[in-house]
């Protein structure tokens, strides 16, 4: 009997087509994730016209899709673990595309609330099983960049959400907008076929057949004799995935994890919502802050795909820690600028250091955790993550109260950044060989991760 090693096999694979096309439909969804939470801002103004709505009402709605995007990361992300990644992605899927179109449907602010609700619970989901797939089943050298370009969609999401409310809601009313989220839904079965169950959770269920077929699409030119006997995973080990988090010496890992994306989105969340408003007490005109808007999300953008890449030849830790410290620098120079220019290249390189170094973060938790688990731990780190997404809008609020100058303003901003690149500092990278487990991708390798470039 031969044997075949999955991880080494899915390692030494060419990009294919089966890649790009797990790559295209991934970052598909992930276009329609980001439209259905910034959508949420262009009908914003008509909603609370047509059902009289206060400020209050309308941010409490605009919690609620956060709010089940943090339960929905959390619950489907250790479902993901336990029953099968392509099971549940799909079930986050029509989920969330069909609560959204069911929100041009809704006859009032009760029944959208609950619409968001739950249509951020099925965006919750996607994210940790698009990522634990991608990073499962990657060739050497391309999980991060996968990931990256991943990433970079969700901006691509807000941009769409912005241009088809600009040409329906003049014409069709803010209904139609809703309606266009169905999309995904409607197109699930093309992307059916790109969409894997994790080789452990093939492996450990006895669908060989299916593991077959998996790898035959990953790498279809190499022959995978009748009689093969499978090995390179990981044995689950006893207890629930969650538990697993802090055992075998992860523990200090997780809470860094968590502690290291909960600054981050504080950070990210509040200076997007509040640098226009900065830079107008700074003096500047409003077009002037919408321009800095642009400029943020366009570092973000190549930040993303910059890191993705560099983390593929480095490490994940190794380019993440300095990141985190040159974004903390450089929302703290913003304050004391007055060049237009030098303030845009600043602008600039926060979008890089923040969203970017953020968006390649997840990448991290994806290959430092083995795969039993890997779905339930990026779920867990997001979960955790948004609580510093709700605490940043409202940690900028109370800045602006107190009157600072705005130059402390950037400054308060930039310490979350410093405490996100401490987190990572501290998190452990060690060897820690079993059998079937040795692997030289790079220089380091992570506690008992599958994918070793995480460091």
């Amino acid at each position: 009997m031969t044997t075949t090693n999955i991880r080494d096999f899915i390692a030494q694979a060419r990009f294919n087509r089966f890649h790009a096309g797990m790559l295209f439909w991934s970052c598909f969804i992930i276009t329609f994730d980001m439209y259905d939470l910034v959508v949420y801002g262009s009908v914003l103004p008509v909603l609370m016209k047509e059902w009289q709505m206060d400020p209050i009402q309308a941010g409490a709605i605009g919690s609620y899709g956060i709010f089940g995007m943090m339960v929905g990361a959390i619950l489907f992300g250790i479902l993901a673990d336990k029953l099968g990644r392509k099971r549940v992605l799909m079930a986050s899927i029509i989920l969330f595309s069909l609560a959204s179109a069911l929100c041009g449907f809704a006859p009032g602010p009760l029944e959208f609330s609950v619409l968001r609700f739950l249509g951020g619970l099925g965006i919750g989901g996607i994210l940790p099983c698009l990522i634990a797939m991608l990073t499962d089943y990657a060739p050497k050298g391309w999980a991060n960049t996968f990931i990256a370009v991943l990433m970079c969609f969700f901006s691509v999401g807000g941009i769409l959400a912005a241009f088809v409310s600009m040409l329906l809601l003049p014409t069709l009313g803010w209904h139609a907008v809703y309606f266009v989220a169905a999309l995904p839904l409607l197109l699930l079965p093309l992307m059916n076929k790109y969409f894997l169950d994790s080789p452990f959770v093939l492996l450990g269920q006895g669908r060989i057949g299916e593991l077959r077929t998996a790898l035959a699409k990953v790498s279809p030119l190499a022959a995978i004799p009748e009689n093969t006997q499978f090995i390179g995973l990981q044995e689950k080990e006893n207890g629930s995935p969650v538990a697993a988090l802090f055992t075998n010496r992860r523990a200090l890992g997780t809470i860094m994890i968590w502690v290291a994306f909960f600054m981050c989105l504080l950070m990210i969340n509040g200076v997007s919502i509040w640098l226009p408003k900065l830079m107008v007490t700074a003096g500047y005109a409003l077009n002037s802050s919408l321009v800095f808007m642009i400029v943020l999300n366009a570092g973000a953008i190549a930040g993303t795909l910059l890191l993705g890449k560099l983390s593929d030849t480095w490490g994940v830790k190794k380019v993440l820690v300095p990141m985190f410290v040159v974004s903390a620098i450089s929302l703290t120079l913003l304050g004391y600028g007055s060049n237009m220019v030098v303030l845009l290249v600043l602008v600039f390189i926060t979008g890089a250091c923040t969203m970017g170094a953020q968006n390649i973060s997840y990448s991290f938790v994806s290959q430092y955790y083995p795969s039993f688990m890997r779905s339930t731990a990026i779920g867990l780190a997001s979960g955790v993550g948004r609580l510093g997404a709700i605490v940043g809008p409202t940690f900028g609020g109370v800045l602006l109260t107190l009157n600072l100058p705005v130059a402390m303003n950037f400054l308060f901003f930039a310490i979350p950044g410093l405490f996100a690149a401490l987190a990572f500092a501290f998190v452990p990278l060690a060897v820690k060989a079993r059998e079937g487990q040795e692997r030289e991708d790079g220089p380091d390798t992570v506690p008992y991760a599958s994918a070793a470039n995480a460091t």
